[in-house]
């Protein structure tokens, strides 16, 4: 397809589809794919990563080792650090800063911000565990996806408002903020007047969410099941990939990525597997089953971003609207449905919060839990000023989150140390982001 000229301002546009295959191969490709020709070997792949990293690019590398450092100096000052009943308690202490992250990915790709995100998705919670709870007793199922609905509906709301009257986000959400959190206190009021602003979960398959497990025999099946499927995808993907004439890694280097996985898995669950039972006589093993739920959210949203054209547009929409716009995509569509994932999934994310604690609070920090959403985006990789980012990005940031202060709750730090140190970690993630496009631009 041929491109267009600008009889108004001159400048040559790129067709529709011109835009969706530079924005699929600025997402789908490793980075390194980019720099090495189709039949380069496993030197060439390494010194081409040692480039990216020597020029800024360094991906998730910071995060992963910052970690590293993290766990290393709390298991020194406490020991009991990386105990199975830690390590575990460490886990569903993340999942709500994970999958919030994951949430606030969706806008912060476009170069937006939603800040009602903490308390539309505790909204959607309460709905959830109204509907579950006396007299109305709905199933868990149901209660569930009209829970996620009604946050969905909010940030479809929202994303109509910003989108067609041309709004700051900031401003926007900021107001859904301080209304969704009025709406919140209204409703669980209304609700359960006589319960000092609170519903307790009267499932129990929502309460075990978070404080249930899979069986250590199940765990194990599943993830063998899992390592199965993710080992045929990597291996059909590059036969694809090599069989279109496009660049592919060799397949040591797909080898080693699918046993890196498995370690990691077959770990999980081993420690998860270990008998954590605080009362002597007691058992209790086995991975939560927030743990799996999780990773399934991290797996689909990063096949909607990698693989759907929405993915691919909301990529070079956040690259760059403009551009966007003048090829043809619909920026206002694909805004409105970034909004609406972003409230399902902040949905998601407060009923994991309110399966931990067991029930919706009227208390509930909405303003500071959607920072925190943030800065496991941010902390993971996420830019600030959107284009770049993947959902894995969430995962790792929020782990970090979760590690600082399970470590620092071990050390019985008090909480203005905790929230400084927070922010300090918060600010080294923004400044290594700022370091790496500057890295980029001058090469």
């Amino acid at each position: 397809m041929a491109e267009t000229n600008n009889p108004h301002t001159g400048e040559v546009t790129a067709p529709p589809a011109i835009v969706e295959e530079t924005a699929a191969d600025q997402v789908t490709l490793d980075p390194e794919l980019t720099a090495v020709p189709p039949d380069a070997g496993v030197n060439e792949y390494v010194t081409a990563w040692f480039k990216r990293v020597r020029s800024g690019q360094s991906g998730v590398l910071p995060v992963v080792g910052g970690l590293i450092v993290i766990i290393i100096i709390f298991q020194i000052e406490r020991s009991r650090f990386l105990s199975a009943l830690n390590l575990v308690n460490l886990l569903q202490q993340s999942a709500a800063f994970i999958v919030l992250g994951m949430a606030e990915i969706f806008v912060l790709l476009l170069g937006e911000i939603d800040l009602s995100l903490g308390y539309s998705g505790a909204v959607g919670a309460a709905v959830m565990t109204i509907l579950a709870y006396p007299p109305i007793n709905l199933g868990w199922g149901p209660a569930i996806l009209a829970g996620l609905a009604a946050s969905a509906a909010i940030g479809f709301a929202q994303g109509q408002i910003i989108s067609r009257l041309r709004l700051p986000p900031f401003v926007v959400t900021l107001a859904g903020l301080l209304f969704w959190e009025g709406f919140l206190i209204w409703l669980i009021n209304n609700q359960s007047p006589s319960n000092g602003g609170s519903i307790r979960i009267n499932n129990a398959t929502i309460y075990d969410i978070v404080n249930g497990n899979v069986s250590v025999t199940a765990s194990w099946i599943v993830l063998a099941v899992a390592l199965l499927l993710f080992a045929a995808a990597s291996v059909t993907r590059d036969r694809r990939r090599r069989a279109g004439g496009l660049v592919a890694p060799p397949l040591s280097l797909t080898v080693a990525k699918i046993a890196a996985v498995a370690a990691g898995g077959i770990a999980l669950v081993a420690i998860c597997g270990a008998n954590r039972a605080v009362f002597v006589g007691t058992t209790v093993k086995g991975v939560p089953w927030v743990v799996p739920i999780v990773i399934a959210i991290v797996v689909l949203w990063t096949f909607v971003l990698n693989r759907t054209r929405f993915g691919r547009y909301v990529y070079a929409i956040g690259g760059n609207r403009e551009a966007a716009r003048r090829a043809g995509i619909n920026v206002h569509r694909v805004r409105v449905l970034a909004y609406t994932l972003a409230g399902l999934t902040a949905a998601a994310a407060i009923i994991i919060l309110d399966s931990r604690t067991g029930g919706a609070n009227t208390d509930i920090d909405g303003g500071q839990t959607v920072l925190y959403g943030v800065a496991a985006a941010v902390i993971g990789g996420t830019s600030l000023l959107g284009g770049r980012g993947k959902m894995v990005h969430a995962l790792l940031g929020g782990l970090v989150i979760a590690t600082i202060y399970n470590g620092m709750g071990l050390l019985s730090l008090s909480a203005d140390i905790q929230y400084m140190i927070t922010a300090l970690v918060l600010l080294a993630a923004v400044i290594v982001d700022a370091v790496s496009r500057r890295g980029q631009t001058a090469t």
